[in-house]
């Protein structure tokens, strides 16, 4: 027998992390030697990160240690950090080594993308992972608690601008609204002198939904004190303060927290690498390889995925990237079982789901069944629910699955 065939997998992410759980539960011990490589000893949940940044939930239900989903019988576990692919070598170089492959899966996922905004990425937090989540969270509450300790008091520490009204917008935005009323109580602020703004390019929130779910979204959020201006564009981030551009003018405001959630692109490794690629993405075959590299897949926010019916790319969402897991593993084992034909990847889109906070959400589902309140909330902890099973099964769902549904 010869050697066994090492399958590299990078990243444990949605789609990375689905991949190797994939591939220890159909390759049996003696078909592939798999290696899992992460920055973190930890997978996060990257769709509740907003709820770490706002304060309303605590990082350590976010997070889940590898060690408790991967067998490491199957699934050799490398915490280090890819520098660089060099696919003509089949190598990888880590932070402290380098590895060979046979065969390679890519899911690196995203890095913030400024659009070229001047001083943003100095200035502006991000929600990008468990790290930068928390330091929004603790940047809040130091920002309540100086108002009351300078001399002069500053509109900047309690004006909150969020920039981008996309998923990830939004979504920060509800949690907002729901945290701000217990800060101004433990900080003894008037909740009228607190400012959440959302700014905008286009001209409503969400514009990738219906134009019911978005009216609603808007209507609940100002409900609660966020404000909305749309059809504006960011000029210049800086410490104390943001300029927006709307109808041919520049115009202030002054805050201390600029959380950027207007924009992502895949991480630039990819890019780095040679890869053929579309604003850094992999455009991906059918079978989720790399063109022109039988031995590389990517997933997630490393691959580009086009709607054949529209022409346009799939959002990489989580729903898509752990889908585009299952076919990955699928065409792996097929490689090892010497087949020449590879499934074919073709997204089986349930709808999405926003919330709003806690307790509000809206939801398009199941070819275009659209929800409202509690309903889309309930919706909301069962997807959730759903992955932490396919994740990790009945056991994790326990440890971290969410329940509180009506509050």
């Amino acid at each position: 027998m010869g050697e066994k065939i090492e399958v590299v997998v990078l990243g444990a992410g949605y789609g990375g992390i689905m991949t190797a759980v994939n591939l220890q539960k159909i390759l049996n011990l003696n078909e592939a030697s798999i290696t899992l490589v992460n920055k973190y000893d930890y997978h996060y949940q990257t769709t509740w990160l907003h709820e770490n940044a706002a304060g309303n939930l605590h990082h350590d239900r976010t997070r889940i240690p590898i060690d408790e989903i991967i067998n490491t019988d199957k699934v050799h576990f490398i915490i280090d950090e890819v520098v660089s692919i060099k696919p003509e070598k089949k190598k990888v170089k880590l932070e402290t080594g380098e590895l060979y492959y046979d065969l390679l899966v890519i899911g690196l996922g995203f890095e913030t993308e400024t659009f070229g905004i001047p001083d943003l990425k100095e200035n502006a937090f991000t929600i990008g992972n468990i790290d930068s989540a928390r330091l929004i969270r603790e940047h809040l509450e130091y920002n309540f608690a100086m108002y009351h300790h300078e001399n002069r008091k500053n509109p900047g520490r309690l004006n909150i601008v969020v920039g981008g009204g996309g998923f990830t917008g939004v979504e920060f935005l509800g949690e907002l609204a729901n945290r701000i009323p217990e800060l101004c109580e433990e900080y003894d602020i008037n909740k009228s002198l607190v400012r959440i703004i959302n700014v905008e390019k286009e001209t409503t929130v969400l514009p990738e939904v219906d134009p019911q779910l978005a009216e609603y979204a808007m209507t609940s959020l100002e409900s609660r004190g966020v404000e909305f201006i749309t059809g504006a564009s960011f000029k210049h981030c800086a410490p104390d303060r943001i300029v927006y551009e709307k109808e041919g003018k520049d115009k202030e405001i002054a805050t201390y927290t600029t959380v950027w959630a207007a924009g992502v692109r895949a991480n630039s490794i990819v890019q780095d690498s040679g890869f053929d690629h579309c604003d850094g993405k992999i455009a991906v075959c059918a079978d989720m390889r790399a063109p022109g590299h039988d031995d590389v897949f990517a997933v997630g926010d490393c691959a580009l995925v086009v709607d054949e019916k529209t022409g346009h790319p799939y959002s990489p969402s989580a729903q898509i990237a752990v889908q585009q897991a299952t076919t990955v593993a699928n065409n792996i084992k097929a490689h090892l079982d010497g087949n020449s034909t590879f499934e074919k990847f073709e997204p089986r889109l349930l709808g999405t789901v926003t919330s709003l906070g806690n307790n509000d959400a809206i939801g398009d589902v199941f070819n275009n069944w659209k929800l409202f309140g509690w309903k889309a909330v309930l919706m909301k902890k069962i997807i959730d629910n759903r992955y932490l099973f396919k994740l990790g099964g009945l056991g994790l769902v326990m440890r971290k699955g969410k329940f509180n549904i009506f509050y």
